[in-house]
């Protein structure tokens, strides 16, 4: 069973920075109101023009210039070459990000990191293409051995385009990187280690639910939270006390989903491999049914809503299955499929076609299921299966608008994304690589640069933007692929 804990030392604590993608460390930090904090992606370049400049006119005036031989194309390519997860790197060696290939990145240094984190809806519009952009996240700061952990409301604005292929590109493109970005938040104090954080994905309420490793499952307002960093003023709770479900005892989990179809339905799933269904009335009520899912052999893992069928919800476990249940029947599942021979750790419900559920297991498999060859004392084998991942995948999501597309996050401290609908050529499989690795031709992207990636999400109103956070920052990017 693969735990996610995040690992806190004295230098995480401190802040270093983390490399964005495949970038080389190199860049100074932007200082912003004490939560984390992001990195100026060129401003070392410019100091680092500044200095050559100051350098060659002190040459000239000293009489001591001197001819520079410039390196050739060859040269230049055997110096910069594609990098493949995996391959060592040689003495001296370090990786930097291709900027070309990112239409925006971004890296958020946190003053503690998130093992969790989920992205607010807002009243800024769906479809949103124009920079500079902004997103909410609502995070939960994982701290093992310390009681007071936070549950922080964060506003990321001012989100440039960084992608410049070329000096001139910054002066032609008015959404170009010209400023730098800004981070707001507000912090609420949680009981224990926030293993998992989810908002209600209904518009007009901000409800997030959280699982705490005290075995509580806490549901916050954050309402008056987003508001105070929107509009100068609002008054916040001077002492706020969240609502709380007992029914899992003393037994942690991970597990946990809203409804999409019905507000305030929440599923939340322990270690010992129980799941309630609660509900919370708009006045604030929760009321959490007695009898709880009982099927699972080990811990739940993780917990999904159907998507078009309002007391279907899919479940996945360390006991190597995926199950599909019926709200109204507790006693049984209504069918379950042996889906790996590992830990199956998170799995993601299609929002677009309904009948496809993809797993991401602890080998670094990752597997896409047709629902409708799911049958009673069965076993289908998935429409697809991928092993592009050398640790247990971490986080697994479809993309909210293309049904074939999907973003996949391991413990190998990559994020890849994939796109389900390219078929591979007969004659050859995958493209192999000048080192002999073969990239399969789903794969579309592979972004690198931050250590351990805990969980991944797709910004559902800002299209083929991903938010992924890690034991050593927090991403948000757009790549030219998605």
């Amino acid at each position: 069973m693969s735990k996610r804990q995040a690992n806190v030392d004295d230098d995480l604590v401190q802040g270093t920075k983390t490399v964005l993608g495949a970038e080389a460390r190199r860049h100074q930090p932007v200082e912003t109101n004490g939560m984390g904090e992001f990195e100026d992606a060129w401003e070392d370049e410019i100091e680092e023009e500044s200095d050559v400049e100051e350098d060659d006119t002190m040459d000239q005036e000293n009489g001591e210039g001197m001819e520079v031989d410039e390196p050739t194309e060859e040269e230049q390519e055997k110096e910069l070459r594609m990098y493949l997860p995996g391959q060592p790197l040689e003495e001296g060696e370090v990786l930097e990000a291709d900027q070309s290939v990112y239409v925006m990145l971004h890296n958020l240094d946190v003053r503690l990191p998130f093992l969790s984190f989920d992205v607010l809806n807002d009243t800024l519009g769906d479809e949103r293409k124009n920079f500079p952009a902004t997103a909410y996240v609502a995070a939960g700061t994982s701290v093992p051995g310390v009681r007071d952990n936070e549950v922080v409301v964060m506003k990321l604005s001012n989100l440039h385009k960084t992608q410049q292929e070329d000096e001139d590109d910054e002066e032609d493109d008015p959404q170009a990187l010209d400023e730098d970005p800004v981070l707001e938040h507000r912090s609420i104090p949680h009981n224990g280690c926030v293993n998992r954080i989810r908002v209600m994905p209904q518009t007009g309420k901000h409800l997030a639910s959280t699982w705490s490793e005290s075995g509580k499952v806490y549901i916050y307002d954050l309402d008056p939270y987003v508001a105070s960093l929107d509009v100068p003023g609002t008054q916040l709770p001077k002492q706020y006390k969240p609502l709380a479900i007992h029914n899992h005892g003393r037994e942690e989990g991970y597990a946990m989903d809203w409804s999409s179809l019905d507000a305030g339905k929440l599923l939340t799933g322990d270690n010992a491999g129980l799941i309630y269904h609660s509900t919370i009335t708009p006045q604030g009520v929760v009321t959490t049914d007695s009898a709880a899912f009982r099927e699972h052999k080990s811990s739940v893992e993780d917990l999904q809503w159907s998507p078009n069928e309002r007391t279907v919800f899919a479940s996945c476990s360390a006991d190597q299955t995926v199950k599909i249940w019926d709200t109204r029947t507790k006693k049984r599942s209504a069918v379950g499929i042996h889906a790996s021979n590992s830990d199956v750790n998170v799995i993601t419900w299609n929002k677009k076609a309904g009948y496809l559920l993809a797993s991401g297991h602890d080998d670094g498999t990752f597997s896409v299921w047709d629902l409708r060859t799911f049958k009673s004392g069965g076993q289908p084998s998935p429409v697809a299966s991928f092993k592009w991942h050398n640790a247990p995948i971490t986080s697994i999501e479809w993309h909210p608008t293309e049904e074939s597309v999907l973003a996949v996050s391991g413990a190998d401290d990559q994020l890849s994304m994939w796109d389900l609908s390219v078929e591979p050529d007969t004659e050859e499989e995958g493209r192999l690589s000048s080192n002999g690795v073969e990239v399969p031709p789903q794969l579309l992207f592979v972004h690198q640069g931050q250590n351990d990636i805990k969980e991944l999400h797709w910004h559902k109103q800002i299209p083929g933007c991903v938010l992924s956070t890690s034991n050593s920052g927090f991403n948000i990017f757009k790549t030219i692929s998605v």
